[in-house]
C-alpha cells in the first residue's frame, strides 16, 4: 500500500487522435532521422546521441501512457503535456549545452545552478518514465540506490562509503557518459531501436506467417504438431525481436488461439508460447539486444558471441521440443491435417523475397558489421520486400504509422535502460557491487555450483518485470564480479547471465511473457508462468552445463565438444521424461525419480 501510494501503478496506452496522435508520430519520425543521423551518417558525441534519443522518448511516453489507472484513456492531461513539454527543454538545453560538459574536468569544476536544476529534471523525469514504462519496482530501487549513494557514509561498516554530495552525485551519474546516459542508454540508442525498427517492418511484412508456414512444414506432421509449431515459429521470429514479450503478442496473437480452438487447454497454449518465444533472445543470429551489450561489456566480438551461444541455444529448443513431443503423446495432442500443412512450393512462392532480409542481416552481422548497420542494411531491403509482400498502398500506410509504433516499442526498453544506467552508476560510485560480491564469494566457499546457483538467482530476482537488456546489465554489475572470480572464463561467464536475464522474463512471480500470454489466452498468468517454466525446465539447467562443458561452446577440441553434447543431451533428456513422467509409457513415480537423480549426478561428476 505505501508503495502504490508513493509510486502507483502506470495508467493505460493512449490510443492518440488528433493533435496528441500528429506528435507522437512526428516524435516518431525524428526519432528515426536522429537514430540514422547519430548512428550511421555522422560521428556525434554519444552523450548528445543519447540525450536527444530519451528526450524524444519521453515525449512519447508522457502523451501515450496514462501516469494512473485514474488517467484519461484517450486524450494528455495538463500535466502529461508539462512533463513533454518540459522534456523537451531539458534536452534542448543538454545537447545544445553538451560541449562544455565534454570538456570539463567532474568533481574538480563545480555545477552551476542551473546545472544541478537540469541534472535533477532530467533525472525525475527519466525515472518517471521508467515508471510509466516498467512499472515502480524498478524506480523503487533507483530512489534506495540515490538515497544510499548520498548519505550511505552514515552507515556502519562494511556497508559504508566514503562522502559523496548531491552535486558530486549529480556530476558523475548525469554529466559523464558512465550513469544515465552510459552504455545501456547507447545501446537503446542504437542497437536496440534499430533492430526493433527492423523486428517491427518484418511483422507488417508478413514475416509471422511466413515462420509460422516454414515451421509447419517441419513439425506439423507430428501429434501436437500446432504446438511444435508454434515454438519453431515464435524462436525464430523471437531471434529477431528480442523481446519475449512482444514476440508473444505477434505471434501468440496466432498461435494461441489456434491451439484453444483445437482442444488444447487454455493454459497449455499459453505456456507453450511463451517457451518458445522466450528462447528467441539465445537464439542466433540475432538473439535480441542483450547480446550486443554483452559485446559491447565485455570487449568480445559478436561473431564469438554467436558462435558460442549457437549449440546452447539448439539444445534448449530441442529439449523443449522433447519434453512437447512427450506431452503430445501422453495427451494425445492432435495432428494437423494434411490439407492444413502448407506446401514448400506455395510457402517459398508466397514469402521468398522475406529470405533477403533475414540473409542480410544475419551476412552483415557475421562480417563484423555493427548492429546498427546491419539492422538498417536489412531494413532498406525490407522497405523494397514490403511492397512485393502487401502491396503499395497498404505498405505506405504500415510505413506511416511504424515510426510512432518503434517509438512506442522502445519506451519500455529506453526507460529500463535509464534506470539501469542510474543503478550501475550508482554501484560503481560507492563500490557496493564489489561488497555484494565478496560476501557471495564468502557464502560459497570453494563450491562452483553454490556460487554459480547464488548468481542465477541473484540474476533472476534482478530481471523480474524488467526488459532483458535491463536485466542482464544489473546482473553483470552485482553478479558479474563474482563469476569473474571463479576463473570459469568471461565469455561463459556473462552468457551465464543472460541465459538467467533471459529466462526472467517468464519466471514466477513477474512473468512479463506469460501475462502477455494471459491476456491473450483469458486465463491467469501464474498458471500460463508455471506451465512455460515446466516446458522449458532445460533452461535452468543449460547454463550450468555449458559452465560445467566448455566444449559446449565450442571453444575447446572436436573431442570435447562431442562429449559436452553427448552429456548435456542426456541431462535434458533424462530431466524431459522425469517432469513429463513419460519416456515409452507412462512412468512411475519411483521412474520418474531415478530420472532425475541420474540428471543430477551427472551435474554433480562434472
Amino acid at each position: 500500500m505505501i508503495l502504490e501510494f508513493l509510486l502507483p501503478q502506470p495508467g493505460p496506452q493512449r490510443q492518440l487522435r488528433n493533435f496528441p496522435a500528429v506528435v507522437v508520430h512526428l516524435m516518431g519520425w525524428a526519432t528515426v532521422a536522429w537514430v540514422v543521423h547519430a548512428v550511421l551518417m555522422a560521428r556525434s558525441d554519444p552523450l548528445v546521441a543519447t540525450i536527444v534519443f530519451l528526450t524524444l522518448i519521453m515525449v512519447v511516453v508522457f502523451l501515450s501512457v496514462g501516469a494512473t489507472s485514474r488517467s484519461d484513456p484517450d486524450e494528455p492531461s495538463a500535466l502529461d503535456w508539462s512533463l513533454a513539454t518540459s522534456s523537451l527543454l531539458v534536452g534542448l538545453y543538454f545537447a545544445g549545452t553538451a560541449d562544455s560538459f565534454i570538456y570539463r574536468i567532474n568533481l574538480l569544476d563545480p555545477l552551476s545552478r542551473i546545472e544541478v536544476l537540469a541534472g535533477s529534471l532530467v533525472v525525475g523525469l527519466a525515472l518517471e518514465v521508467t515508471r510509466r514504462t516498467v512499472g515502480p519496482v524498478l524506480v523503487l530501487l533507483c530512489l534506495v540506490l540515490i538515497l544510499y549513494n548520498v548519505f550511505g557514509h552514515h552507515l556502519a561498516p562494511p556497508f559504508n562509503h566514503g562522502v559523496i554530495s548531491y552535486s558530486d552525485w549529480l556530476d558523475l551519474t548525469v554529466f559523464t557518459t558512465d550513469g544515465l546516459f552510459g552504455a545501456p542508454l547507447r545501446v537503446a540508442t542504437s542497437y536496440v531501436f534499430a533492430l526493433i525498427f527492423f523486428g517491427l517492418l518484418f511483422s507488417r511484412a508478413r514475416g509471422g506467417e511466413f515462420f509460422c508456414d516454414l515451421a509447419a512444414m517441419v513439425a506439423g506432421r507430428g501429434k501436437g504438431g500446432l504446438a511444435k509449431v508454434s515454438v519453431i515459429a515464435s524462436g525464430l521470429f523471437g531471434t529477431v525481436s528480442g523481446s519475449p514479450t512482444s514476440d508473444v503478442v505477434t505471434t501468440g496473437s496466432i498461435t494461441i488461439p489456434e491451439m484453444m480452438r483445437r482442444g488444447y487447454p487454455a493454459k497449455l497454449a499459453g505456456a507453450v508460447e511463451v517457451a518458445g518465444s522466450t528462447g528467441g533472445g539465445l537464439l542466433p543470429p540475432v538473439m535480441g539486444s542483450a547480446a550486443f551489450l554483452m559485446a559491447e561489456i565485455t570487449g568480445i566480438s559478436y561473431v564469438e558471441i554467436v558462435v558460442a551461444a549457437a549449440v546452447p541455444a539448439l539444445l534448449y529448443y530441442g529439449a523443449v521440443y522433447f519434453q512437447l513431443h512427450l506431452r503430445a503423446i501422453k495427451l494425445d495432442l492432435p495432428r494437423l491435417s494434411p490439407d492444413e500443412l502448407p506446401g514448400l512450393v506455395g510457402t517459398l512462392r508466397r514469402g521468398w523475397p522475406l529470405l533477403f532480409p533475414m540473409l542480410a542481416i544475419t551476412w552483415l552481422l557475421l562480417s563484423g558489421y555493427t548492429p546498427a548497420l546491419a539492422g538498417a542494411g536489412a531494413s532498406v531491403i525490407l522497405l523494397l520486400v514490403g511492397i512485393r509482400m502487401v502491396g503499395w498502398s497498404s505498405w505506405l500506410r504500415v510505413l506511416a504509422e511504424i515510426p510512432g509504433e518503434a517509438v512506442r516499442r522502445a519506451a519500455p526498453v529506453a526507460g529500463a535502460c535509464a534506470a539501469a544506467g542510474l543503478i550501475v552508476g550508482g554501484l560503481t560510485i560507492t563500490g557496493l557491487a564489489a561488497k555484494l560480491s565478496g560476501m557471495v564469494l564468502q557464502f560459497h566457499g570453494d563450491s562452483l555450483l553454490i556460487a554459480l546457483a547464488a548468481s542465477a538467482v541473484i540474476t533472476l530476482l534482478l530481471g523480474m518485470g524488467m526488459p532483458v537488456p535491463s536485466a542482464y546489465l544489473l546482473a553483470a554489475a552485482v553478479a558479474g564480479p563474482v563469476l569473474a572470480q571463479l576463473a570459469i572464463g568471461e565469455l561463459a561467464g556473462h552468457l551465464f547471465l543472460l541465459y538467467f536475464a533471459v529466462m526472467s522474463a517468464m519466471t514466477p512471480p513477474i512473468a512479463v511473457a506469460a501475462f502477455a500470454a494471459a491476456s491473450i489466452a483469458g486465463v491467469r498468468p501464474f498458471g500460463i508462468a508455471g506451465g512455460a517454466v515446466r516446458l522449458a525446465i532445460s533452461a535452468y539447467v543449460i547454463p550450468f552445463l555449458f559452465v560445467l562443458l566448455p566444449g559446449l561452446l565450442l571453444r575447446t577440441t572436436l573431442q570435447d565438444s562431442l562429449v559436452a553434447v553427448t552429456i548435456s543431451l542426456c541431462v535434458v533428456g533424462l530431466l524431459a521424461m522425469a517432469v513429463e513422467g513419460y519416456a515409452a509409457k507412462p512412468l512411475l513415480r519411483w521412474q520418474q525419480a531415478c530420472c532425475f537423480i541420474a540428471a543430477g549426478l551427472l551435474l554433480l561428476v562434472l
